[in-house]
């Protein structure tokens, strides 16, 4: 069908996918299997409209790829690397080397040659970064600690692919040859020796991460000040796409590059532009690799020898899930969270491809070793989504911890007033509160680790996700009169909104909202009472300032105030004409003079008065000068 041309094509992609997906996730199979299903119906072994095992599609769906790791290098920001440095190094750093070790004893049992056993063993230790996190975004888990900690782990991975990429070369027995499986004719590194070739994928690792601190920036300066937004996306692209050239162009992995740029970039002043240009182009391109992974399973070598294959597929996805059972043991896990962790990560990810062509390009693996490891990789990748729903319909239910007080709902009906959704940093100060003044208030949260710990605090908590309406009826909500919506993940609340809407209009709605985007969404869903959780931290820590630079206590109490109501009048404003970037940013800038007229003319207004609260400012020498000691020692006679 390659002859019937691209729109065509597009076609074809476009519509399995809009056709498959919605009813996959109708049935419970999620996004991911949806898009699995489609690659197999339009692959060269159901209607072939895909050419020979998905060639044609692959290398433009793997640019998603490219894409989506490019975004989680962006996430990547120093303050979260240091905190997920134990599970990054730890739990990630055994995982690998665990499962590498596994693999490549497996491997030498079976004949192989102990490069190419070690080549094996590191191939198959990868998961699937984008399969994984796309499963549990899906699903709200992410933030959950089996969530934190997969994340960890893949970081981990996607890190080690680098020495990976750079270690091949050596193992090879050729001096590398042909285009190292990248479809892209012969690189530049091809003629030269191993140890060469090692040298040159660590200084082309060296010059995208010295590009995106030196040149990049600077150019993305340029970009931004002719305020076209169409300029931004394009300069975007061109970054992604001159990364993946360079990767491909010294053999490595493109996702490899963009991935380290993203992470370069994490604290640019443009991240955040990055991610808004890029996500749409990543979301629709990595459900079209998906569709490329199920068109390339090749179902004729299943066929001839369907029994070793599937041995294969099984020992993966069962060495991998024993040794990440053990290690969330080790790191005490929570059983259910530990469950979920393994049942996240025993499939083998999309690297494994890039390894694997890599590899053959070199010399190190045989047509007899690839192929079999090529179908292992495609099919349990497609075994990972039915993984995933036989924990969450079958073993999550039955194990770690359950809503054991739902057979209390009529008593719990009747004593609290309040439910809170999500008790991390924001719902748990609430329930404090509530609870310190003798107002009971039904949690519900779906982290299991924290559930534990609520409930040897003596608090009411479910267990479950609060977006469900037979779970908000189990805990009072048709009785209750507040609900605070405190959940971390921002769809997950947007949807709560609109189930409390539907079913429970009694519940007066008090949202947390992570920022100014998430606070429009949740203002558009009708939501009046919206929080911004560190907004009145930062009035509080402003008018300490003031008070430290010698304001008297009233002056700075009274501006926080002004400052308040001007905001609150601005994010209404402001929420109005947010798509349109220059009215909004006009809009913005006329808020911001405004409001420091109105305070300058406070302050003009005030030192005309007699003093409010107190006679004297607070002195900042006097107040961090270090106090006597309270009960002196008596003089000595």
């Amino acid at each position: 069908m390659a002859g019937e041309g691209f729109f065509f094509q597009a076609f074809v992609y476009l519509s399995a996918a809009v056709i498959s997906v919605p009813v996959a996730k109708r049935l419970g199979l999620g996004s991911v299997l949806g898009y699995l299903i489609a690659g197999v119906a339009i692959g060269p072994f159901g209607f072939g409209f895909v050419g020979e095992e998905g060639a044609d599609v692959m290398h433009f769906a793997e640019f998603g790829v490219v894409m989506m790791l490019f975004l989680v290098g962006l996430e990547l920001e120093p303050t979260l690397l240091l905190r997920l440095r134990r599970q990054i190094l730890g739990l990630g750093g055994l995982q690998v080397l665990l499962t590498t070790l596994a693999f490549t004893g497996g491997a030498l049992a079976l004949g192989l040659e102990w490069r190419v056993a070690l080549a094996v063993g590191m191939t198959l230790s990868l998961s699937s970064t984008a399969l994984v996190l796309q499963s549990l975004a899906e699903k709200g888990l992410l933030k959950t600690s089996a969530g934190q900690s997969s994340f960890a782990v893949l970081l981990f991975q996607d890190l080690a692919v680098i020495p990976m990429l750079a270690v091949f070369p050596l193992l090879g027995s050729h001096g590398g040859h042909a285009d190292h499986g990248n479809g892209h004719g012969t690189t530049w590194i091809s003629g030269l020796p191993a140890w060469g070739q090692t040298l040159a994928v660590l200084l082309a690792v060296a010059a995208v991460i010295l590009a995106g601190r030196f040149f990049v920036q600077p150019v993305l300066r340029a970009v931004a000040r002719t305020r076209l937004r169409e300029l931004f996306t394009a300069a975007a692209l061109l970054l992604i796409i001159g990364i993946a050239i360079l990767m491909t162009r010294v053999g490595l992995s493109p996702a490899l590059g963009t991935f380290l740029a993203g992470v370069v970039l994490a604290n640019s002043e443009y991240r955040h532009e990055l991610e808004s240009d890029v996500e749409p182009f990543k979301g629709l391109l990595l459900g079209l690799f998906f569709i490329a992974v199920g068109a390339s399973i090749d179902f004729h070598l299943l066929a001839s020898r369907p029994g070793p294959i599937v041995v294969l597929v099984l020992g993966a996805l069962v060495v991998k899930f024993t040794i990440l059972a053990v290690l969330a043991r080790l790191f005490r896990m929570s059983t259910d969270q530990g469950l979920l962790f393994a049942f996240s990560l025993p499939q083998v990810g999309e690297f494994g491809f890039v390894l694997l062509s890599f590899g053959a390009g070199l010399g190190l693996f045989e047509p007899a070793v690839a192929d079999p490891l090529v179908a292992v990789v495609a099919l349990s990748m497609a075994a990972s989504p039915l993984l995933m729903v036989l924990f969450e319909k079958l073993i999550r239910p039955r194990v770690g911890t359950v809503e054991k007080d739902a057979r209390e709902a009529d008593r719990i009906d009747e004593e609290n007033t309040v439910i809170i959704a999500g008790f991390g940093r924001f719902g748990n100060i609430v329930g404090r509160l509530l609870r310190a003044n003798g107002v009971g208030a039904t949690v519900l949260d779906n982290d299991s680790d924290r559930v534990d710990v609520l409930r040897r605090l003596d608090l009411k908590v479910f267990y479950g996700d609060a977006t469900r309406h037979d779970l908000l009826e189990a805990a009072g909500a048709g009785n209750a009169r507040l609900i605070v919506l405190a959940l971390d993940n921002h769809e997950k609340n947007l949807q709560l909104v609109h189930t409390v809407k539907k079913h429970f209009p009694n519940l007066t709605i008090l949202a947390r909202a992570i920022d100014r985007p998430d606070a429009y969404a949740l203002m558009d869903a009708g939501v009046e009472h919206v929080y911004r959780e560190t907004f009145d931290s930062s009035l509080r820590l402003g008018v300490q300032a003031l008070r430290l630079l010698g304001r008297r206590a009233y002056q700075a109490e009274r501006a926080a105030r002004t400052f308040r109501r001007h905001d609150d009048d601005a994010l209404d404003e402001l929420r109005a004409v947010r798509e349109d970037r220059e009215t909004y940013l006009g809009v913005a800038r006329r808020r911001i003079a405004d409001l420091e007229r109105v305070l300058l003319a406070d302050l003009i207004e005030e030192r005309e008065t007699e003093a409010g609260w107190d006679s004297e400012p607070l002195r900042a020498d006097v107040l961090l000068r270090p106090e006597p000691p309270t009960d002196p020692e008596p003089p000595k006679t």
